[in-house]
C-alpha cells in the first residue's frame, strides 16, 4: 500500500531568537522551539497545546510560512519549503492560510468587508473583479453571514462575526491547510461553540486540514484528532486525542490537565450547593447575633429603669451659659 503524503510535516524544527546585549548584559540566543517533529494528514486536525510562552505560537508561525525555522525541514504536500532562501509564491501562499487570535485587530478598520475578502484574490490571482465579488458574497454565506454584509465595515460586527469574516478571508484562496492560533479564546462561550461548529462543518465540506493552537483543553478535546503537548519549546507528548486525554504519560501533561477547571455538570452543581449552604449558615449566625445583641440591650435598659439603678441622669445647669437644669 502506497503511504499517504501528509499535508504538512515538520522534521526537527528549531527556532532561535537573538537577544542583543547591552552595557549590563551579554547578547544571547534563545531557543524557542527545540527540534519538534510532526505530521498532519488531509482532513485531520493537529492541536498544539501548552501554557503561555511554551513556543506553540512560534511553531504555528513557522507552519504558516510567516517565520523560517532556524534548523530542520518543513514540508508542504511532500515538498520542502524554505522561505529564508526564497519568498513563497502565490501557489504556495494559496495552500496555507492563517486565522489569528484577535478578531478585532486582524481586520483593517478602514476596509469594507468586501475589500477584506477580495484582497487575497487581488494579490495572488488574476480573477476578474466581478468574479471576485461573487466569490466573496458566496463565502460570506458559507460562514453564516449575509451577502449584504459585503459593503459594511468591521466595527459594525460583533467579535464572533469578525472571526467568521477572518475565516472567510483565509478560505478565499481555497487552501488545503489552515493554521488557527487561539481562534476562539477572545470570544464568549456561546460564540466559541458557534465558531467551532463552523470550523468542523467547513472541514467536512472542503476537506481542510487544521493546525489548531490552544491552551483550552475543552476546545482541544472537541476539535482535535491528534494532540501535541509543548513545554519550553519541546514536544513532551504527542498522540491521538483519546489516548492523551485518557492516559497522559508525561508529568507536564498530567500537571496541565490537573490545572484545568472541572467542567463536569454534577461537580458544578455540588459546588453551588455547598456555597448555598455556607451562605445560609452565615445568615443563620447573623440572625443569632442580632437576637443576642437585642437581648443584651433590653437587659441594660431594664437595669437602668430599676430603682437605684444607673438610669439616665438629668442634665445640670450649663456653666457656660449660666443656665438652669432642664425641668421635666
Amino acid at each position: 500500500m502506497t503511504p499517504v503524503t501528509p499535508v504538512v510535516e515538520g522534521r526537527a524544527i528549531v527556532r532561535d531568537y537573538h537577544v542583543p546585549g547591552s552595557m549590563l548584559r551579554r547578547a544571547k540566543t534563545v531557543r524557542a522551539v527545540k527540534g519538534i517533529d510532526f505530521s498532519v494528514q488531509k482532513g485531520k486536525t493537529l492541536a498544539i497545546v501548552g501554557e503561555s510562552g511554551s513556543g506553540k505560537s512560534t511553531l504555528a508561525r513557522i507552519i504558516a510560512l510567516i517565520d523560517a525555522p532556524s534548523e530542520g525541514e518543513l514540508l508542504i504536500d511532500g515538498q520542502r519549503v524554505d522561505i529564508a532562501a526564497s519568498r513563497p509564491g502565490p501557489a504556495l501562499r494559496s495552500k496555507v492560510q492563517m486565522v489569528f487570535q484577535n478578531p478585532y485587530g486582524s481586520l483593517n478598520p478602514r476596509q469594507k468587508i468586501g475589500d477584506v475578502l477580495t484582497e487575497p484574490l487581488v494579490i495572488n490571482t488574476d480573477v476578474p473583479a466581478a468574479e471576485r465579488r461573487d466569490r466573496a458574497r458566496a463565502m460570506l454565506q458559507k460562514v453564516g453571514l449575509m451577502p449584504e454584509h459585503y459593503n459594511r465595515y468591521p466595527h459594525m460586527f460583533s467579535g464572533g462575526q469578525r472571526q467568521r469574516i477572518a475565516i472567510a478571508r483565509a478560505l478565499m484562496l481555497n487552501p488545503s491547510l489552515l493554521v488557527l492560533d487561539e481562534p476562539v479564546s477572545a470570544l464568549d462561550l456561546s460564540v466559541q461553540a458557534q465558531v467551532l461548529n463552523l470550523l468542523a462543518d467547513l472541514q467536512d465540506e472542503m476537506g481542510l486540514t487544521y493546525v489548531f493552537v490552544s491552551h483550552d483543553l475543552s476546545v482541544v478535546r472537541y476539535i482535535a484528532d491528534e494532540v501535541m503537548v509543548i513545554s519550553e519549546g519541546e514536544a513532551v507528548e504527542q498522540g491521538p486525542r483519546e489516548a492523551i486525554f485518557a492516559n497522559p504519560t508525561h508529568p507536564y501533561t498530567r500537571q496541565l490537565f490537573a490545572a484545568t477547571p472541572v467542567t463536569d455538570v454534577d461537580a458544578i452543581r455540588a459546588r453551588v450547593a455547598r456555597r448555598k449552604a455556607a451562605r445560609q449558615g452565615a445568615e443563620g449566625w447573623d440572625k443569632l447575633n442580632v437576637v443576642a445583641t437585642k437581648g443584651k440591650s433590653d437587659a441594660r435598659l431594664h437595669q437602668a429603669r430599676r430603682p437605684g439603678g444607673d438610669g439616665p441622669r438629668r442634665r445640670g445647669p450649663n456653666p457656660r451659659r449660666g443656665g438652669h437644669a432642664d425641668r421635666r
